[in-house]
């Protein structure tokens, strides 16, 4: 399965997922990776592995992957013949075309048990708020903002002396675990859903 990567960060699930590739846990191969910040370190990354890394510049857009840059996207994962989509710490929000596009091929990882705390810095909120369990969920991609379809969650308790550093790095370990697993359930739902 081909699967495309997009991030804005440092790509720590990027390399989880490489090195469950390489670990014969994941029948996949990641065919590019794309971001939207020019010196995010998830390229620089993908340039050590020879996984081809391209730079989208969202301009005008600052919080959306629309317009000339959406189409930039999807130009850009056709030709390199992307199958599956994982986003990886992208921090724009995808837009209807490439929704379309990729039907039912769009997965993120976000840093909370959904639907509780989606948007930013969900380890934050969970600590703010004060509940004992946090945790990470892998979902489907939809127009929402973290609302798409439950694939694979993982609880990580809240320990007493938390600081948000010390829970997100916790949740950054289940966060490694979780994503090969999903996306090795969702390649079994597209491999079921095929012809051959």
């Amino acid at each position: 399965m081909a699967i495309a990567v997009l991030g804005s960060g440092r790509g720590t699930n990027f390399k989880a997922l490489a090195e469950a590739i390489n670990d014969g846990r994941l029948d996949a191969r990641i065919v590019c990776v794309l971001s939207n910040v020019e010196n995010a370190f998830i390229l620089e990354r993908a340039r050590q592995m020879r996984i081809p890394a391209e730079y989208i510049d969202p301009a005008p857009f600052r919080t959306k992957l629309d317009g000339t840059a959406e189409q930039q996207a999807i130009n850009r994962l056709r030709h390199y013949g992307a199958e599956l989509i994982a986003l990886a710490g992208f921090m724009l929000i995808i837009k209807p075309r490439l929704l379309k596009a990729f039907a039912g091929r769009i997965v993120n990882i976000h840093p909370s048990l959904l639907p509780s705390f989606p948007g930013l810095e969900a380890w934050k909120q969970a600590l703010a708020y004060g509940v004992k369990v946090a945790g990470c969920t892998v979902h489907y991609v939809d127009a929402g903002t973290d609302t798409g379809p439950i694939i694979l969650q993982r609880p990580v308790s809240v320990l007493e002396g938390d600081t948000a550093e010390s829970l997100h790095a916790r949740i950054q370990e289940h966060e490694h675990l979780a994503y090969p697993a999903a996306i090795r359930q969702v390649i079994a739902v597209i491999r079921g859903q095929s012809p051959h």
